[in-house]
């Protein structure tokens, strides 16, 4: 439904995660390991950059200020996990599963996520351009005073999943399936391609006057004043 109603009528919200850390213990370097098993541990200020922790498993950890240029984290699983001021160019987090996640204020590009799986998850602050979710499974999703250029959510499923106070630049909804998926909290909203997909979303009113361009563009209708 694409909807301008107010409130929450007829949209199920987000559930956020609640992660409640244990006592950490500090991370003691060495660099990761593929299949690696990480547990209470405390990644702080690290250099990931290009290391191989594909498969890995992150319990109960936090990560706060790490680089994470070019690193290979394919198929790991971040669980009841905290990811605060991490940044890098290239992170490969394909088929990677985050549940119960918070990441607050990354600064991050070309993160690699296509084919991953997103639950409860709650992405806080911070800048992330180009954002492949391409063929990913969002549940229960917030992108909350973020900003997110060209992200692409082509083919992905997502239910229940809420952008509020972000910018959203030239998103890509081609092919995805949308449900219950709250745009109208984006103080701005450009979709690029996938209008034809908003089935299962609500927009505001001022955003459906926003698109109307576009809109009337896809639907191959010619908009003229009288006597033009």
């Amino acid at each position: 439904m694409v909807s301008g109603t107010s409130g929450r009528a007829g949209v199920k919200g987000a559930r956020r995660p609640e992660v409640r850390l244990p006592a950490l213990e500090a991370y003691g370097g060495g660099g990761l390991a593929p299949d690696g098993d990480y547990d209470g541990l405390e990644f702080r200020e690290e250099d990931l950059a290009g290391q191989d922790g594909a498969g890995a498993r992150f319990l109960d950890c936090a990560l706060r200020g790490c680089a994470l240029d070019d690193a290979s984290l394919r198929h790991a699983r971040f669980l009841d996990s905290v990811l605060t001021g991490i940044r890098g160019v290239g992170t490969d987090l394909a088929e990677a599963t985050l549940r119960d996640v918070e990441v607050v204020d990354a600064r991050l590009g070309g993160v690699q996520c296509h084919g991953a799986v997103l639950e409860r998850v709650w992405i806080r602050g911070g800048k992330i351009d180009y954002l492949n979710l391409r063929k990913a499974r969002l549940r229960d999703v917030v992108f909350e005073g973020c900003v997110l250029v060209e992200p692409d959510f082509g083919g992905a499923r997502l239910e229940r999943v809420e952008f509020v106070d972000c910018v959203v630049k030239g998103v890509d909804f081609s092919a995805a399936t949308l449900s219950d998926v709250d745009l109208r909290g984006a103080v701005s909203l450009e979709i690029a391609r996938g209008l034809d997909r908003l089935a299962g979303a609500v927009i505001s009113t001022g955003q459906l006057l926003d698109l109307a361009p576009v809109l009337a563009a896809e639907l191959g209708i010619r908009v003229e004043g009288r006597g033009d």
